[in-house]
Order: C-alpha cells, then sequence, then structure tokens
C-alpha cells in the first residue's frame, strides 16, 4: 500500500483498448491506486503525462506513430524525475536494455500482468527499480558482449526479410562482399549457426523487430 494519504496517479500507454481496460479494472480495485489517464501511442503518452503529470507511467514498447522507448526519452529528458514501467510481451534483453537506458524503472512483461503489476507500482513509487528475473538473467548473460552496428541490424532485417546478399547490396548500395563481410561479423556476435539461425536469434533478444 502506498504510505502517502493520496493515491498513486498511473497514466498507461498502450495501443490495445482491452489491456488498457484490463489494467483499469485492476487499479480500480486497489484503495492505492488511481487511474490518471490513457494513451494509444507514444505521443499520447507524452500529451498525457504534461497534462496530467502521473506518479507512474506504464508504456508498452510497440505502439503506431512513436514507440514506447522513444517517448521514454522524451518524458524523461523534459521530466527527470518521472518513475517509467515498461509493460510489454518483448522479454528480449537488447530491448530491456534498450528501455532502461532511455530511463525506464522497471520491465514487466504482459504475461505477468496480474502477478507482478500491483507490486511493481508499489515498489517503483518508493524509488526501487524491477526487472523480472529471467530478463535480468539475460541481461547478465550477454553483458560484455558485441553489439552489432546499425549497419549490422540494417542487413539482418533485409536477411529476415528474405533477401539474398546479392539484393541485400542493391539495396543498400554496397558491393556483395561487403554484405558477406557483415553476415559473418553477424554470425560471430550471436553465436548463430546460420543466417536463420541468426534472425531467431535477434528476434528474441529484441535487436529486430519484423
Amino acid at each position: 500500500m502506498s504510505t502517502s494519504s493520496h493515491p498513486i496517479r498511473i497514466l498507461v500507454a498502450d495501443d490495445h483498448p482491452l489491456l488498457r481496460e484490463g489494467i483499469a479494472a485492476l487499479i480500480a480495485e486497489q484503495p492505492d491506486l488511481l487511474l490518471a489517464g490513457e494513451a494509444a501511442n507514444g505521443r499520447e503518452a507524452i500529451e498525457r503525462f504534461r497534462a496530467v503529470s502521473p506518479d507512474i507511467t506504464l508504456m508498452d514498447l510497440q505502439m503506431p506513430e512513436m514507440g514506447g522507448i522513444e517517448a521514454i526519452e522524451v518524458i524523461r529528458r523534459d521530466f527527470p524525475s518521472a518513475r517509467i514501467i515498461v509493460l510489454t510481451t518483448y522479454a528480449g534483453d537488447v530491448l530491456a536494455q534498450r528501455a532502461l537506458r532511455a530511463g525506464a524503472q522497471a520491465y514487466v512483461l504482459k504475461g505477468l500482468v496480474r502477478k507482478d503489476l500491483l507490486d511493481v507500482i508499489r515498489s517503483v513509487h518508493a524509488g526501487q527499480k524491477h526487472v523480472q528475473p529471467d530478463i535480468a538473467m539475460q541481461l547478465a548473460a550477454h553483458i560484455g558482449g558485441s553489439a552489432l552496428t546499425s549497419r549490422e541490424v540494417e542487413v539482418l532485417t533485409l536477411v529476415g526479410a528474405g533477401n539474398s546478399n546479392k539484393k541485400i547490396g542493391l539495396m543498400l548500395s554496397i558491393n556483395e562482399d561487403t554484405v558477406k563481410g557483415h553476415v559473418k561479423s553477424i554470425l560471430s556476435k550471436l553465436e548463430a549457426r546460420d543466417r536463420t539461425h541468426a534472425v531467431t536469434l535477434a528476434l528474441r533478444r529484441g535487436i529486430l523487430q519484423l
């Protein structure tokens, strides 16, 4: 429960109305929590944050117009004390790392909303951070690993779309040998067996969102 006499005011940003309704119903059952506003994309989240000044913002990552990470960066730039909890279906360590670097204080998977969300809201409001154990293990497992460059991510995205090295070269205005070099580097960094395995690992870790 909140130690304050005032309820914790919460902004929910998610593009799925049913999920927002479910969270609203969950919050309504708690006397120390109050739904202060809703948003369906990152731009709306920024606007609603400025309008209602919530204590806690629940932020989805994949939304139309502007994604959650971009919205977190803007909110934290303009409101450094903002407390933001990422609420997502993506368990990948790279995506979690990006969200936490952008300024989120917690990272919660949507599948565990009923189990964990209320406790996480209260702990983040009290100044704590929270990353679920399985995600924390992924983050720890890849500490010190070589990150893909922006060009390598671009190449891997095109690989994931089914393009050959030759076609990728034409699309990026680079020669085929350069593409092959990028693919070799990608496989090494991801410890992938082949191109398909690299795409699978990249999706799992949140490097790609195809």
